[in-house]
């Protein structure tokens, strides 16, 4: 199977600013850590003399002037009895290689398989091994753009997006904070962002980017907002067309309809895309033709764990 999306945005973001591992460890875990000076990505291939090969989502080295503390981050979206096994090892070859303190943080965005995760690994008589975890309570929920850096707030959204009351106002946060950023970091934060949100929460967020909502990020600009401001047009020209206040109510509606399904269209589009999932022109097609935005969105949600392009359309 190959790595989905999620897993692979979730290691991104801890690999483009490796001080979010330990920052969340000292004010989320409550972890004591050893004074550090940088924290720093080093290779994730623990392999050892084992021709087995061992190699952990991502190494976070804490220095201070030499290696202090080697955080091991695991990315887990389910239970894999398997990993019991292999962290203990991930854990021995990282202490090995750096002769330091060694841990093993495990990030998940359900909270069911970070109880399963935090539960102690018994590896001999009087030794045992037990994962930090890192899940959805764990997470701050940043609901403010200048309250944290990029990273955390595409994090808080993963964690909390889902929630319809919160979620839009959290998702509006991630969104701002993108600013910025280059497009390729920008067009990934932002399917991370919009694939967290529940159907109510993404609807929400939809109606406020209706109401005149101006972001700050400029891909969000491009690649959203023109999707309104067209279904905005096209319904003023056709209301303006009918001569009459109803018809132009009426275009505006339709038009913004539009303008959101074809918004939803592509980033579907950009799910798969950024999946590496092959899209054939007939499913291209029916994508693009689609203008239910229920359906958009189930298609959507599919898409970030889907293995194949096929498994988005079934019912």
């Amino acid at each position: 199977m190959a790595p989905s999306y999620l897993h692979e945005g979730l290691i991104a973001l801890f690999r483009e600013r490796p001080e979010l591992a330990p920052e969340l460890m000292r004010s989320a875990l409550h972890v004591a850590l050893p004074d550090y000076a940088e924290a720093r990505v080093e290779s994730a291939d623990l392999t050892q003399l084992d021709p087995a090969e061992l190699r952990a989502d991502l190494v976070i080295l804490l220095r201070d002037g030499k290696p202090v503390l080697a955080i091991v981050l695991e990315v887990q979206l389910a239970a894999d009895p398997r990993k019991r096994f292999t962290w203990p090892a991930y854990v021995a070859g990282i202490r090995a290689r750096y002769e330091c303190d060694a841990c093993v943080l495990v990030v998940t965005p359900t909270e069911s398989v970070a109880d399963w995760a935090r539960k102690p690994i018994a590896i001999g008589p009087s030794a045992q091994l037990t994962p930090l975890v890192l899940g959805p309570r764990a997470v701050p929920v940043v609901s403010e753009p200048s309250q944290a850096e990029p990273e955390l707030a595409v994090l808080s959204a993963i964690a909390h997006g889902a929630d319809p009351t919160d979620g839009p106002r959290i998702a509006l946060a991630a969104l701002t904070s993108l600013a910025g950023l280059d497009e390729e970091r920008s067009r990934l934060y932002f399917d991370l962002v919009y694939s967290s949100l529940g159907g109510a929460a993404r609807r929400a967020l939809e109606e406020h980017m209706a109401s005149g909502y101006e972001y700050q990020s400029d891909f969000a600009k491009k690649y959203v907002a023109q999707g309104e401001a067209k279904g905005r047009a096209e319904g003023k020209a056709e209301g303006k067309a009918e001569g009459k206040a109803e018809g132009k109510a009426e275009g505006k509606a339709e038009g913004r309809a539009e303008g959101r399904a074809e918004g939803e269209a592509n980033a579907l589009l950009r799910v798969l895309a950024a999946r590496r999932l092959t899209v054939s022109d007939p499913q291209r097609a029916r994508i693009l033709a689609c203008t239910d935005l229920d359906t958009l969105t189930r298609w959507i949600e599919r898409a970030v764990t889907a293995e194949t392009t096929d498994a988005v359309f079934s019912e």
